[in-house]
């Protein structure tokens, strides 16, 4: 789709819906007039029985119906003004445009209960999607956490994006990832991930192992499906941890887009691992994983987010940088960081994003004046075993 395409569909969408419901009634008033102004030989029927068929996908039944009685009263009063009433034409242009007010009438009622079944469906896929994605609690541990997910297309629920955060006996625990794919295929995966994750937060003493358990999972699941592509082969996920009352936070990066903390005093920085690590699902067994660990200040902000923000692209093809559109700003709180943000990237796409989007934020309140302390990256790491 080329940038004037979109363009036009953001900004004449509205016009257009706006002149085809005024249409039938534009060509019944257009009809009558090209009737009025044209020899006997020439007749506006086509245009009369248009109007109705014009109707019928945008209105109800009875809008329609009328439509059609409408075009046959125009007839009527033409033919009675030309004085060619009663006549065998204008009864056969009469019984025509009747015929066609039905079959629209017949139209009407398909697309209705075609639009409900849609309808219906959407439902079903957004109750799926919030089932396995829930919004987490506004606070765990203290912390304030907002979730947001944004569908590429306006009217989708479903997704390969995913996030999660959970209150564990090691403090609080989230992921978010995105597995490759999309469609039910993408979700199936997104299932495998949090439900492992969901387990495995409780039960596992270090972040390195709730990796590994996602790992394992996604393993089993490929050998289910015979290693089939429909295992969608991979999840990119950065997992975080926040012990309890501690003033650091832990992370394992997969692959996925680096996560930001946003300080008191607007600034931002990139949490990038010291190591580069494969997606969930394309672990070779080579190497551990490894956690790095950061400090997290008073007023600071984590902002997790998926490449649906990072790849984001302006009409001129220009990516979105978060990290650089939010230096120096404030927020009151995390989930008035996700509508600002939300807001930008779709100024920025011009409301055409071709990606899905997952955004977690997690905060540490600011008790009186936010600590303007740079990120301090804590060298210690620990090595654990798959």
């Amino acid at each position: 789709m080329g940038k004037w395409e979109r363009r036009w569909r953001g900004r004449g969408g509205a016009r257009s819906r706006r002149f085809v419901r005024l249409l039938p009634a534009a060509m019944i008033l257009v009809g009558v007039v090209f009737d009025y102004f044209t020899p006997p030989v020439f007749t506006a029927v086509p245009m009369f029985a248009a109007a109705p068929l014009i109707a019928a996908p945008f209105f109800g039944l009875g809008t329609v119906l009328r439509v059609g009685f409408a075009g046959v009263v125009a007839i009527a009063a033409m033919r009675l003004y030309t004085g060619d009433l009663p006549g065998v034409v204008p009864f056969i242009e009469m019984l025509t445009v009747v015929t066609v007010a039905v079959q629209a009438g017949v139209i009407n009622r398909v697309v209705r209960r075609g639009n409900e079944q849609l309808a219906s469906a959407r439902i079903i896929a957004e109750t799926a999607m919030r089932a396995v994605l829930p919004e987490p609690p506004e606070r765990i541990g203290g912390l304030q956490v907002a979730a947001r997910y944004e569908a590429a297309q306006a009217d989708e629920f479903v997704g390969g994006d995913l996030y999660a955060a959970a209150d564990t006996p090691y403090g609080m625990r989230l992921v978010l990832g995105d597995v490759r794919g999309k469609g039910l295929e993408a979700v199936g995966a997104v299932a495998v991930v949090i439900g492992a994750f969901r387990e495995a937060a409780e039960q596992e003493k270090s972040l390195e192992g709730v990796a590994q358990r996602l790992e394992r999972a996604l393993a089993r699941e490929a050998a289910r499906r015979n290693n089939l592509d429909a295992a969608e082969g991979f999840v990119t996920a950065v997992l975080a941890e926040i012990p309890p009352g501690a003033r650091h936070v832990r992370t394992v990066n997969r692959g996925h887009p680096d996560p930001l903390l946003l300080h008191g005093d607007g600034a931002v920085e990139a949490l990038a691992p010291s190591e580069p690590a494969l997606p969930l699902g394309m672990d070779l067994g080579v190497r551990p994983d490894r956690s790095d660990e950061w400090e997290l200040p008073t007023g600071g902000t984590l902002l997790f987010y998926t490449d649906g923000l990072s790849e984001a692209r302006d009409a001129e093809g220009v990516f979105y940088d978060p990290a650089e559109r939010l230096r120096g700003r404030l927020f009151p709180g995390p989930e008035e960081l996700l509508s600002a943000l939300t807001d930008d990237v779709r100024l920025h796409t011009g409301g055409e994003s071709t990606d899905d989007l997952a955004l977690l934020a997690v905060a540490r309140p600011a008790k009186g004046q936010p600590d303007r302390r740079r990120t301090v990256k804590i060298v210690k790491r620990e090595d654990h075993p798959a």
